[in-house]
C-alpha cells in the first residue's frame, strides 16, 4: 500500500529529493569548474550556468560559490550518520559502520568524488574552510547519537569530548585517505578510517564513541 509523502516508505519527499538532488548536481558542476580553473578564476554565475540553474536559486542553495561544494564534502560523514542511524536499534560500532562502506556500490563514485576534492582542498583556503566547517556541524550530530545510544545528554562534557575526538579522527582518516587514494593499492576508505578511530580507543577512562559502541549507559 503506497505511503504519503515521505511516509510508509521511510523516503523523503520528493521536493525534499530533489532539493538534494539539485545541489549535488551544483556541487559537481562546481568542483568540476574549480578543478579545471582554480577557484578564483570561476564565478557564481559560471557554476549556475554549468548547472542549469540562475544565479538566484544557486544563492538559496548556498551562501558562496565555495559552498556549493559542500554536499561532496560531506559525502562521508553523510553515509556514516545515515547508516548509523539505520542500525541504531542493532548497536553497531562507528567502526563496523565504517567497514559496511566497503560493501556499498552507491558510495564508491561518492567516495572517489570526495577524494577529488580533498586533494583540491590542499591549496584552496576557501574550500578547506568549508571543509573544516562542516566537520565542526558534525560534532553536534555525533554527540545525539552517543547522547541516545548512552542515555546521557548530549551537552554533557565527556559526551562531547567523545564526540569531538571521534570526529577529529574521522577527519583526520578520511584526508589521510584521500591523500592516497590516486595511488594504486591504497588502502580503502573503511580500512583507513578505522585505523584513524583504533588510534585513539585508548585514550580517556573509556574508549572515545563508546556511547557509538553499545546502547547500555555509559561507565
Amino acid at each position: 500500500m503506497a505511503g504519503g509523502a515521505g511516509g510508509a516508505t521511510g523516503r523523503p519527499p520528493l521536493t525534499e529529493r530533489r532539493r538534494a538532488e539539485t545541489r549535488r548536481e551544483i556541487a559537481e558542476e562546481a568542483v568540476r569548474l574549480f578543478a579545471a580553473k582554480g577557484v578564483a578564476a570561476v564565478t557564481a554565475e559560471d557554476i549556475a550556468s554549468a548547472s542549469g540553474v540562475s544565479t538566484r536559486t544557486l544563492w538559496r542553495y548556498f551562501r558562496s560559490k565555495e559552498e556549493c561544494v559542500r554536499p561532496l564534502l560531506t559525502t562521508g560523514l553523510d553515509l556514516l550518520t545515515d547508516r548509523l542511524r539505520d542500525s541504531s536499534g542493532d548497536h553497531h560500532s562507528l567502526a563496523e559502520a565504517i567497514l559496511s562502506l566497503q560493501q556499498d556500490d552507491d558510495a564508491t563514485p561518492r567516495l572517489r568524488a570526495l577524494a577529488d576534492l580533498l586533494r583540491l582542498c590542499r591549496d584552496e583556503p576557501g574550500l578547506r574552510a568549508v571543509w573544516l566547517e562542516a566537520h565542526y556541524d558534525a560534532e553536534a550530530t555525533f554527540a545525539t547519537m552517543i547522547a541516545d545510544r548512552t542515555g546521557r545528554p548530549a551537552g554533557d562534557l565527556a559526551v562531547r569530548v567523545e564526540a569531538g575526538v571521534l570526529n577529529t579522527a574521522l577527519r583526520i582518516g578520511v584526508e589521510e585517505w584521500a591523500s592516497r587514494a590516486d595511488r594504486p593499492g591504497g588502502a580503502s576508505f573503511a580500512e583507513t578510517v578505522t585505523r584513524a578511530l583504533r588510534m585513539v580507543e585508548g585514550l580517556g577512562s573509556s574508549p572515545p564513541g563508546g556511547g557509538l559502541r553499545s546502547g547500555g549507559a555509559g561507565r
